[in-house]
């Protein structure tokens, strides 16, 4: 090992015990470098690592962006309910009804002739609907609003 000071011949030489405590200091200091090393080498943990960073930041922006599609929605569903006059909107309710009876009753008969798996995929649905009922609803009550507005512009 070097010395800051060249060795002029005046100073004593090291005890074997200042020695051994200098290989000591310098097999641990070789040790903290051979493990900082090791640690950025380590491409596999390094990579999970980031993985896992990855995921958390998608996962945060998925409900970010599905919360302000959700409040969108229903915006846009007050705003054409607002601006749809009430006998646009009473068809409106009542064709939403007539939909929703036909929807029930086309989905027991699909129900009643599907398969295992594929009953198990519309129950995922439903229970996806389920959860954002509101929003799909007021979306498709503006649907069919927009529908009739547009009907009735065309019988003029």
């Amino acid at each position: 090992m070097t010395h800051d000071k060249p060795h002029t011949g005046d100073e004593a030489a090291p005890s074997p015990e200042e020695l051994r405590e200098q290989v000591e200091a310098t097999r641990e200091e070789l040790g903290e470098t051979v493990e900082e090393l090791a640690a950025k080498t380590d491409v596999k943990t390094r990579a999970q690592e980031k993985t896992v960073a990855v995921k958390q930041q998608v996962a945060e922006k998925t409900t970010q962006v599905r919360t302000q599609l959700r409040d969108k929605a229903t915006h846009a569903a007050h705003m054409v309910q607002d601006k749809t006059p009430e006998p646009v909107r009473s068809k409106a309710a009542a064709a939403t009804g007539q939909v929703r009876d036909k929807a029930v009753h086309v989905g027991e008969l699909a129900r009643e002739k599907a398969p295992e798996p594929v009953r198990e995929k519309a129950n995922q649905g439903m229970q996806a609907a389920r959860a954002n009922r509101a929003p799909l609803l007021a979306a498709a009550g503006a649907l069919i609003a927009l529908l009739l507005i547009r009907r009735s512009r065309r019988h003029r």
